[in-house]
C-alpha cells in the first residue's frame, strides 16, 4: 500500500511540504479550510486598496494540477487521533495518515484581551483584509459628511498597533492612500489632514531586524507623515479609540498588528505548547 502523507493547511509551510514530496512513492491529501493559496506577505495592500483579492490568491487545486498523486480537500480540522492516525474534521469526515505534517499557520493574539477584537482587527485572511479596506474607506465617506469637528477628526485618526512587518506596512499604505492617492476626491475635507499613528510598546518599530534597518523604516515612515510613538503599550482599545501609556487617543478604525498565536495544532495533537499555542519541539534535524 502506498504511504499516504496528509497536509493540514495549504500556506507557505504546506505548499514547501508539497513540494519537497515531488517524485516521492507517495500519496498525498492536502487538507485547508479554504480552497485557496494566500500570499500573506501583500495583505496589506489588499486592506489599502491597493490590489483586488484575486491579485493574491491562487486556487490550491489549480497549483497542484500536475500533481497527479495529490489530492486537494476543503475541511476544518478539529482534532488529530493520534492512536488511530486520523485527522478528524468538522463535518464528521476522517482523513487516515502514515505521515502527517501540521502547517496551519498563526492568528491573532490579544494578550488576554479578546474583547478588543470587534475594534481592533487583525490581518491574517482574505476576509480580514477586505473588511479593513471597508473600515478604512468607510471612514472617509463617513468624515466627508460630518459637520462635528471632533467626530470628523476621530474619523480621520487611523491608529495601528503593533510596529512589525505588518504595522509598518499598513501604517506606510494608509498613508500613501491618504495624503498622495485621495487628496482631491474629496469636497468637505482633507485627506492630507488625516492622522496615521504607530504605536509600538518596545523601544524600537521592526525589533526582529537589525538597529539600521529599524532606523530606516521609522525615518521612511516620518517621511510619509506617519506618527510613530514608541515605549508605550496599548491598554484599552474601543469604539471610541486606544488607550496607551497615559495617553487617550479618539479614533474609529483601529488595526492590530500586536501579537500572534498559534493555531490549535499544538492542542489537537495532545502535544505540550508555549504560551504562544507552539508546540514544543523535541527533535529538529534534516534526514
Amino acid at each position: 500500500m502506498t504511504h499516504h502523507v496528509v497536509i493540514v493547511g495549504a500556506g507557505f509551510g504546506g505548499l514547501a511540504a508539497l513540494h519537497g514530496l515531488a517524485g516521492a512513492d507517495v500519496k498525498i491529501t492536502i487538507i485547508d479550510q479554504r480552497n485557496h493559496h494566500l500570499f500573506q506577505p501583500l495583505l496589506y495592500q489588499v486592506g489599502t486598496a491597493t490590489l483586488a483579492t484575486s491579485e493574491i490568491a491562487w486556487p490550491i487545486r489549480h497549483l497542484v494540477r500536475k500533481r497527479k498523486e495529490v489530492t486537494t480537500l476543503m475541511g476544518v480540522v478539529t482534532q488529530i487521533d493520534m492512536q488511530n492516525r486520523a485527522v478528524l474534521l468538522d463535518d464528521g469526515g476522517a482523513e487516515c495518515y502514515d505521515t502527517l505534517v501540521l502547517a496551519t499557520g498563526a492568528r491573532h493574539f490579544y494578550f488576554g484581551h479578546d474583547e478588543w477584537e470587534p475594534y481592533a482587527p487583525g490581518l491574517k485572511t482574505l476576509e480580514d483584509a477586505t473588511s479593513i479596506r471597508r473600515r478604512i474607506l468607510l471612514s472617509f465617506e463617513r468624515a466627508e459628511r460630518e459637520a462635528d469637528p471632533a467626530r470628523r477628526e476621530a474619523l480621520l485618526t487611523f491608529v495601528i498597533v503593533g510596529g512589525g512587518p505588518t504595522g509598518v506596512e499598513l501604517a506606510g499604505a494608509i498613508a500613501e492612500l491618504a495624503y498622495q492617492n485621495l487628496p482631491g476626491e474629496f469636497r468637505h475635507i482633507d485627506t492630507r489632514k488625516a492622522r496615521v499613528v504607530l504605536i509600538e510598546a518596545g523601544p524600537r518599530i521592526l525589533p526582529s531586524f537589525t538597529e539600521d534597518l529599524s532606523s530606516y523604516a521609522h525615518a521612511s515612515l516620518e517621511y510619509l507623515g506617519v506618527e510613530v510613538h514608541l515605549g508605550a503599550a496599548v491598554s484599552e482599545c474601543s469604539e471610541e479609540g486606544v488607550i496607551y501609556g497615559d495617553r487617550r487617543l479618539a479614533a474609529k478604525v483601529i488595526l492590530w498588528a500586536a501579537g500572534v498565536r498559534a493555531s490549535d495544532a499544538a492542542a489537537w495533537a495532545e502535544l505540550p505548547s508555549d504560551n504562544a499555542g507552539r508546540a514544543r519541539v523535541e527533535t529538529d534535524r534534516r534526514i
